[in-house]
């Protein structure tokens, strides 16, 4: 074997095994073991030192066990590495989020979905965020460019009626409403904000009346 191809066999093994280190820190991180999580993301950004992956692991196990710092560290060496990953702008915008730091927070996860409208993460954090702030223009368009793409989802179908309804559009909030239930008879709380959505378009008739 000449040397050329020793360096491509070395190149292929450190590559696998950055994967496999890198996917057990997931793993670790979904049973909830932070700290061999953090062990296993340690080892693959050795072996990956050009790669967010580890530091995306890195700052999400950090998030999990409240050490902001270390997740917002870890989180900007992932946007240093990668300016382009929209994982790392939306661990920046649960930093934020976290600390109630709520415009910057909501900035963070703008960009994050401008990369990724698809960012479930991004989606969800930036409607708890307008929540807080009675901002709700720009994550209804968001929410809604998402339900073009995922049409069942109805996780972001209740999120999306509940900005409707505060954006003081109780039509729209009652039609996305019935058809979230019409895909999950079942949800108790979508059921119960129709019922409000309800008697908010009732008090309108009557108020035109």
């Amino acid at each position: 074997m000449d040397m050329a191809q020793a360096n491509d066999v070395d190149k292929h093994d450190r590559t696998q095994h950055y994967e496999v280190l890198r996917e057990l820190g997931d793993c670790y991180t979904s049973v909830g073991n932070y700290s061999q999580a953090q062990r296993c993301y340690e080892k693959a950004a050795s072996l990956g030192p050009d790669e967010p992956g580890p530091y995306i692991g890195l700052g999400a196990a950090s998030l999990q066990t409240d050490k902001l710092e270390d997740a917002e560290i870890a989180f900007r060496v992932a946007c240093r590495l990668d300016p382009k990953c929209a994982k790392a702008y939306a661990g920046l915008g649960m930093v934020a989020q976290q600390r109630r730091d709520f415009p910057e927070a909501f900035d963070f996860y703008m960009k994050s979905l401008e990369l990724d409208t698809d960012n479930i993460t991004a989606l969800l954090g930036l409607f708890q965020v307008s929540c807080e702030m009675r901002s709700f223009a720009k994550v209804i368009y968001y929410l809604e460019v998402y339900l073009q793409m995922h049409p069942g989802d109805t996780s972001v179908m209740y999120a999306l009626a509940v900005l409707y309804l505060k954006d003081e559009r109780p039509q729209q909030a009652k039609n996305t409403l019935l058809d979230l239930l019409s895909l999950e008879p079942n949800h108790g709380d979508a059921a119960n904000l129709l019922e409000e959505v309800e008697h908010s378009l009732a008090g309108a008739r009557q108020g035109a009346l």
